[in-house]
């Protein structure tokens, strides 16, 4: 782990400075965000405005769980914080209309992934600080994968409600 005469103390030091940055500030506050748009109704709201612009596409609720979470992964940058936020909601508005617990459990999960992939994202933010890599540029290159993939995640909801349209209310 050590090899040759390196000093444990410092490397202790050296790990102890790292997380004195200001960056790392993020992390909480990015959660505390993510809580505070929780109580405020907030992602509720964010969930409405979904439905309102794409409920009417074949999987509806599928779409719109997918375009709240991209939307929500914009403003709290942790999956963690998108499933807890979101997925309440997301998945009783699903059983409600009729899907599955598992269909809607699974399409909360996959596209909570987007998360740390869409800016602000702590995962970007702590690893911009690790290896002192420009974390707006992190950001900036971000942006079209964290699309693709909810882009992906919804055609394939719309494959799925179009080769199995019974299980698609």
């Amino acid at each position: 782990l050590f090899p040759g005469d390196t000093n444990i103390a410092a490397f202790l030091d050296k790990m102890v400075r790292g997380i004195h940055s200001y960056m790392f500030l993020a992390v909480p506050l990015f959660i505390l965000a993510g809580r505070m748009m929780n109580l405020a109704g907030i992602t509720e709201r964010i969930f409405n405005f979904a439905l309102s612009l794409i409920g009417h596409i074949k999987g509806g609720l599928g779409q719109v769980n997918i375009l709240a979470s991209i939307i929500f992964s914009g403003m709290s940058g942790a999956a963690v914080a998108d499933a807890a936020g979101l997925g309440l909601i997301e998945i009783k508005a699903m059983k409600d209309e009729g899907y599955t617990a598992e269909f809607s459990a699974c399409v909360t999960a996959a596209s909570s992934t987007i998360g740390p992939i869409i800016p602000p994202s702590i995962t970007m933010v702590i690893f911009g600080v690790l290896t002192r890599t420009s974390v707006g540029r992190l950001f900036i290159g971000g942006i079209i994968p964290g699309l693709l993939m909810g882009i992906s995640l919804m055609i394939l909801v719309y494959i799925m409600a179009l080769r199995s349209p019974d299980d698609f209310p």
